[in-house]
Formats: structure tokens, sequence, C-alpha cells
């Protein structure tokens, strides 16, 4: 591996994991058109969607344990909705990550195409930011729906190699009504638990490029720990927000590229 293909790498590593911290998301949302679209931009050698799968499942597991650290220290983990979640969508996550191994890279592209516009759609549900506990002790959850919720989504994101928590996010503050800090901090509690079993899954297949992957893991352990600082200095309407953006410009360009060819 060439220096500027390894330094590129720890960029876009660093890069995911910021908006990871910030917004409560494993990286994956930004990483997978990250490492699909740059390298080739800058002249360096393209990756594949299977690579960049298993690349992306190592970021996300390092970006999710470093991002939960630091929100664990502003008390924006809710421990009894990380416990339940957690198992509950790395038991999804891990089958889903087994089955991706008998899927085409187009497909792979497509589900993750439609997970993004899923979030898209859902965070057009407006729910009111103002006045909402930002302390996770303050906050009781239905367990059903977190459940559910949490399922579902651990399915897909073993699929295309995330997390999920860019889905997992707008889900637990609409459909669970959890609110946007206390979701953000304990989506990266639930991201770290389902992206072990999925990195996992990877693993046992043989899906991961270890050297790839290794340079992305250096720069998303800090790159989670910043995001998580600046994330507690926004409203949570600005969250939301940059949120929706980050969402809807990935989409955009995923849907685009599918399209067209």
């Amino acid at each position: 591996m060439t220096a500027p293909f390894a330094l590129t790498l720890t960029s876009l590593g660093l890069v995911g994991a910021f908006i990871a911290g910030m917004l409560g998301v494993g990286g994956a949302i930004v990483m997978v058109p990250l490492l699909l679209y740059v390298p080739p931009l800058l002249g360096l050698p393209p990756l594949d969607m299977k690579a960049v799968a298993g690349i992306t499942m190592v970021q996300v597991l390092v970006a999710a344990v470093s991002g939960v650290v630091a929100h664990q220290r502003m008390r924006a983990v809710h421990g009894e909705l990380a416990w339940l979640g957690g198992p509950t969508m790395a038991i999804g996550s891990f089958a889903g990550a087994v089955a991706s191994r008998d899927l085409s890279d187009r497909t792979l592209l497509l589900v993750f195409a439609l997970m993004a516009t899923g979030a898209l759609a859902v965070l057009f549900v407006r729910v009111e930011t103002a006045g909402q506990p930002i302390f996770a002790e303050q906050v009781t959850i239905p367990r059903g729906r977190a459940i559910a919720v949490c399922a579902s989504v651990g399915v897909c994101a073993g699929l295309v190699g995330a997390g999920g928590a860019f889905l997992l996010v707008p889900l637990l503050i609409a459909v669970v009504g959890v609110p946007i800090r206390i979701t953000i901090g304990s989506s990266l509690a639930i991201t770290a638990m389902a992206a072990v079993t999925g990195f996992a899954g990877k693993l046992i297949t043989g899906q991961i490029l270890w050297g790839p992957a290794v340079f992305v893991a250096l720069g998303a352990a800090p790159g989670a720990q910043l995001g998580a600082l600046v994330s507690r200095r926004l409203s949570g309407e600005r969250l939301r927000l940059a949120l929706f953006i980050v969402v809807l410009l990935t989409a955009t360009r995923v849907w685009w590229d599918l399209l067209r060819h």
C-alpha cells in the first residue's frame, strides 16, 4: 500500500468517525460513499462494494466504542436502552453479515440506498426537541418498540457492513420517542454491541481487507471523540438538521450511482 493511499484512508476514517461521534451514527452512512468514490477521484486504487463493506464494519466498531466513551462521560447513554437494543441488533447484524457473502455488489448498494431513503422519510416526522431531557437517567423507554426497531435495523445493517445507526437514530427519535441527545449517546452504545457481531460475521467469511481497515481505524478513534465534544455544543434542532443533510447527500449520491449504471 502506498503512503498517499494510507494517508487518504486515515483521513477518511477521521471524517467518518467525527460525524459518528457528533450525530450518534456509526459512520457507515458517510464511510461507504467516501471509500467508494474518493480514492478513484484522487487517482488511487478503487475499492469494490464488498471490500468497502468489510472495511466499514471495522471503522464502525472503532468509532462507536470511542464515541460511546465520550458520551458516557456526559451522562447521555441510556443503560437500559443500550442493553435491550444492543444484543437484539447484534443478532440481526450477525445474520445479515453472514448472508451478505452470497449477494452481489449491486444488491448490497441497493440495500444501503433503501436504508438511507428510509432514514430520510423518518426524519421528515416532526418531533419537538425544545425542553427535552439531556441526561439519560431522566428518560423512560417503551421496551417493545425499542426491541422491534433494533432488530429490524440490525439485519439490514449487517448486510451492508454498516452499524445501521443512521437509520436507528431517526427511528429511536420518531418511533420510540427518545430525546435526541440521549438517542445519540445510546445509539453509539447499541451500534458498538451490534458491530462486534457484524465484525465477526465479516471476519469468519473473509470479507475484511486488513491493510486498508487498519488505516481507517487509526483515524476513527480520535475522530469520534472530537465529534462527541462538538455534539454537546449544538442544539437539538441543529443536530437533527445536520443528520438530515448527511443522509440526504449520501442517499442522493448512491441512488445516482445505482440509476446511472
